[in-house]
């Protein structure tokens, strides 16, 4: 027991009232310590003051009565009222006992430590500020307490609190936020709802500059958004849309490197609303921060591709607003690589010079911002991950990200196209249209870049890219393993690469390259594939007209060009010589014919020829059969067809066709009577042609002997071994 001279200058009956378990009898003890500092202030004694603080903060406070520290509590509360005004002397003694209370393991207690607190800072008002941390963490303490009560008086003191914050124009906002970020992490719902309460009243005070801050608690905010609860989500909400108003309204305060990459890890979240949030701010960053966000284009592209392949009305917004940041940061490389160009000093776009010319230079300076900040080997990492996905729409668009880079900046991205290549050659198996169509267009403007050709000529005419025999050469490898991506998706890759490219170079390097095939089954099957989209798709007008006539040594030698890979395939070669007007070596080769092996395969490809021939691509070539004696080398190649033919539709078809050929009006007529023209066929040489034509049928009968052998060869040794 301590002595009464230790409760000095409280006297017995008040300290008997302050240790009473009745509140009225406390309440009279606090009016009596009121009076005395009262009185103690009027004649500046604060040694009693002390005195008294350490007696009610040291003794009573922390008693192991909670009778006795209710008393201490409101005693506490009394010195405050007592001394008005002059409370900011001592707010430091008189808060601290009552925050230790905060942690009681008594409700009741607890309860007036809030309302001890309440009472004072409600006098001391703006001295309790450098007070404030402590409070803050008492109260974000409270603010999870089970008794509801204790709850509501937590509420009190938290207002009161918020009040002062905001009126106070001295805030210590960077001794706050170590604890502050602590506190926001807090998965308790009422925790959340405290910490993001203090985070809207802070953003809202005009004097503090809040917005240098958020990096420090953006990821913490965005936790917060996640929370199941309605109201949560919703005030979080709010919050955040504030900070985002205040970043477009003054960027120039805005750290978004330091927030960029939260931003991206959150709007990877399976919650919409975390998601749409983060995206949201992204699309923001990107527009105001333009050059700043191209070190982490391959984290935004992460984030952002994915979303791209949303369907229906629940994803609607995440869908349309990744879109935006898709297309503001295509337009922000754009812009990098357009202001390259005009900054540099030589006549001619650094888009399209080599990578020795651009070294020559000062010019070279002017690519820096984009060229080092840009992380293309990561972002070409990201996007071919991507080119992976299921979504059809993710795929287009890393495909016309590619696309976009090569467009823009050609240089840097062929030192990744050995890493890039294989995934585009893959891609063209992909199952829609859409992205072979984009993969294509891609892969053409890689093969047709001049920043990646290999030398010049003496002649002035620029060697081809060398990946573009590469990409023709794995196109057919690719078409010889797989047959059915030939058959489903042959003729559209055929077709679309002739719209893109040239045609006729398309066409000249298919058959350079199936000339030395050595499967002859693959290259005879590709040249019929190859024939008929020559003769039927309207991309090869073109090119059609320029083999009819042969009207110039570069046709004449085009001819000579197709038909020597042609010439795996006997059928396709009589359709070449019919488009050419090569009638005579048509007849020729019919006759040859007698020597090929008839299969069903040879007969149903002479049926396909026959309907052509009756297609409006071969009009000319029918009415050329209105003058038999100038074409009777047509007539008769077409009778050697028919007499090939069984006697099937095609036959008759055929057949009916020739009966209408008219009678011939002149019994002869003499070569120098043949009408003119400007075909410099004659400069061909078809009987070397005609040698060559055999040869090659030759070498497929020699390998169809081996294969059959080989067949045999391996049934027997089955058989052996069963």
């Amino acid at each position: 027991m301590m002595s009464e001279r230790d409760y000095a200058p409280l006297s017995p009956a008040c300290v008997r009232s302050l240790n009473d378990k009745l509140y009225d009898k406390r309440k009279a003890a606090a009016l009596e310590i009121e009076k005395m500092v009262k009185e103690f202030a009027s004649h500046n004694n604060t040694v009693q003051i002390k005195r008294l603080l350490k007696v009610l903060g040291q003794d009573f406070a922390t008693s192991q009565n909670p009778h006795t520290r209710k008393g201490g509590l409101i005693g506490l509360s009394a010195i405050a009222i007592g001394l008005g005004k002059d409370t900011g002397q001592y707010t430091e003694d008189l808060i601290h006992p009552i925050l230790a209370c905060f942690c009681d393991a008594d409700l009741r207690v607890r309860y007036s430590a809030c309302e001890s607190l309440y009472n004072i800072v409600k006098v001391a008002r703006g001295s309790v500020l450098p007070q404030f941390t402590d409070i803050f963490s008492a109260l974000s303490k409270l603010a999870c307490d089970s008794d509801q009560s204790v709850k509501n008086a937590t509420e009190l003191l938290d207002r009161l609190m918020k009040d002062i914050v905001t009126e106070s124009g001295i805030f210590d906002l960077v001794g706050f936020m170590p604890l502050l970020r602590e506190r926001i992490y807090t998965k308790n719902p009422f925790g959340r709802q405290f910490v993001i309460a203090w985070v809207s009243v802070l953003d809202a005070v005009p004097d503090i500059d809040f917005i240098i801050f958020l990096p420090e608690i953006l990821d913490g905010l965005f936790r917060i958004l996640e929370d199941p609860t309605p109201e949560i989500k919703k005030i979080t909400d709010t919050v955040l849309g504030e900070f985002l108003r205040s970043i477009k309204s003054n960027p120039a305060r805005v750290d978004f490197p330091g927030m960029i990459n939260i931003l991206i890890t959150h709007a990877q979240s399976t919650d919409e609303l975390l998601q749409l949030t983060a995206i949201s701010w992204i699309k923001e960053f990107v527009q105001l921060s333009g050059p700043l966000m191209l070190p982490y284009m391959s984290g935004i592209f992460t984030a952002v591709l994915p979303c791209l392949a949303y369907d229906g009305d629940t994803r609607k917004n995440i869908k349309e607003t990744a879109t935006q940041v898709n297309i503001n940061l295509m337009k922000l490389i754009t812009m990098e690589s357009t202001d390259i160009i005009n900054n540099t000093s030589h006549s001619e776009s650094l888009i399209n010079s080599t990578p020795s010319t651009r070294e020559q230079g000062d010019s070279t300076n002017c690519s820096r911002p984009l060229a080092e900040s840009l992380d293309l080997g990561s972002v070409v990492q990201v996007l071919t991950k991507h080119l992976m996905h299921t979504s059809v729409q993710t795929k287009v668009a890393v495909l016309k990200w590619i696309h976009h880079l090569f467009t823009n900046i050609p240089n840097k991205m062929f030192h990744h196209i050995e890493d890039l290549f294989p995934v585009l050659m893959r891609t063209l198996s992909d199952n829609s249209d859409d992205v072979v169509q984009q993969n294509l267009v891609v892969i053409a403007e890689i093969i047709s870049s001049k920043s990646n050709e290999t030398t010049v000529h003496d002649t002035g005419t620029v060697a081809q890219n060398k990946y573009y025999t590469k990409f023709i050469v794995n196109l057919l490898r690719l078409f010889s393993t797989d047959r059915h991506l030939l058959e489903e998706r042959g003729t559209f890759i055929i077709r679309e690469l002739c719209v893109l490219l040239s045609a006729e170079d398309i066409y000249k390097k298919l058959s350079q390259i199936l000339l030395e095939e050595q499967n002859f089954r693959f290259a005879c099957i590709m040249v019929q594939t190859l024939n008929v989209i020559l003769l039927t798709s309207s991309e090869l007008f073109d090119l059609r007209n320029k083999l009819k006539d042969l009207d110039s040594e570069e046709s004449c030698e085009l001819f000579v060009c197709l038909y020597e890979s042609w010439s795996h395939n006997p059928v396709a070669t009589v359709a070449l010589c019919f488009l050419t007007q090569n009638y005579s070596h048509a007849c020729d080769l019919v006759r040859s014919f007698g020597n090929i092996e008839v299969t069903v395969e040879f007969l149903t490809e002479i049926d396909k020829l026959v309907q052509l021939i009756e297609s409006p691509i071969f009009t000319y070539l029918r009415l050329e059969l209105l003058e038999r004696e100038r074409n009777e080398a047509l007539v008769r190649a077409l009778y050697g067809l028919l007499m090939i033919l069984p006697q099937s539709e095609a036959f008759s078809t055929l057949h009916r066709r020739l009966a209408a050929i008219p009678p011939s009006t002149s019994p002869h007529i003499k070569s120098s009577e043949l009408k003119t023209s400007k075909s410099l066929k004659h400069k061909i040489d078809f009987k070397k042609l005609l040698q060559h034509f055999n040869t090659v049928q030759e070498k497929h009968k020699e390998q169809k002997h081996k294969h059959r052998i080989n067949s045999l060869i391996e049934r027997e040794a089955s058989h052996l071994e069963i």
